[in-house]
């Protein structure tokens, strides 16, 4: 019974450092997610020159970018113009700190930022964005919809996860991990499937609204914060599920050795 005995305690070692390590990618992926969801930089536009950018029509699209009625159109066409970014809560542009008394080539710029209210999150987009008679464009408001939601399940499931696990650990047990790995997995699918959603949103966009000869699109870094959270995620479920399956396992055939 000795050698079998060290065996199991070298067997709890292993489950113990990679549920340690599992806990580990849980935090760094939910900072990741979290800090993603808090920031403006999912996409960027950067315009050649902004500053020839900033004059009277430049202004005017301005002042229509911070007003309550601002409609899709409006607001992204002066990201275009004015070295846009977009988060998933607000949307920004660099302006000039005295936009009334600017002339090139000055360059004390400022970022604005506007936030997308609750409303403006389950609004409907058009099928021409701007033309309200158009007709509801229903792929990209379901994307846009998803895309608010998702974020928001998929943090929700990984600290449900890591009560369970926490409870887990009050009782002693590595079984209870199963259903921390199951909640992780379905919160990586749900990244996975907020990055998917903005990725299509964003392109079903440009075809709408094609982006300007001088002016230049890209995913920004809380976007990649998204990307790379998921399949964190991924591999804490895996380590969560894996440790309490085998373990599980072990104890079974420990407990039938002691009975024969």
């Amino acid at each position: 019974l000795f050698p079998y005995s060290c065996k199991g305690a070298m067997m709890d070692n292993r489950f113990a450092t990679a549920l340690v390590i599992a806990c580990v990618l849980s935090l760094i992926s939910t900072i990741y997610m979290a800090a993603s969801i808090g920031t403006d930089f999912w996409y960027e536009y950067h315009t050649l020159s902004p500053a020839e950018n900033v004059s009277e029509a430049g202004r005017t699209i301005w002042e229509e970018f911070v007003s309550e009625e601002a409609d899709e159109k409006t607001y992204t066409d002066a990201l275009f113009r004015c070295n846009g970014t977009v988060g998933l809560w607000r949307r920004c542009i660099t302006v000039p700190k005295n936009p009334h008394w600017y002339s090139p080539p000055e360059t004390d710029m400022t970022t604005n930022c506007i936030s997308f209210s609750l409303s403006d999150q389950f609004m409907e987009k058009y099928v021409e964005p701007g033309n309200h008679n158009s007709g509801t464009d229903f792929n990209r408001t379901y994307l846009w919809r998803l895309q608010f939601l998702l974020p928001f399940v998929s943090l929700g499931l990984m600290c449900f996860g890591a009560l369970i696990g926490l409870c887990a650990c009050a009782c002693r047990s590595l079984y209870p991990a199963i259903a921390t790995g199951v909640l992780h997995f379905l919160a990586g699918l749900c990244t996975l499937g907020l990055v998917g959603c903005y990725v299509a949103g964003i392109e079903l966009l440009h075809k709408k609204l094609p982006l300007p000869d001088d002016v230049r699109g890209e995913f920004g870094w809380s976007f990649c914060l998204a990307c790379v959270s998921a399949p964190l995620q991924f591999m804490a479920a895996a380590l969560f599920i894996w440790a309490a399956r085998t373990n599980r396992k072990e104890f079974t055939l420990l407990k039938a050795y002691r009975v024969a």
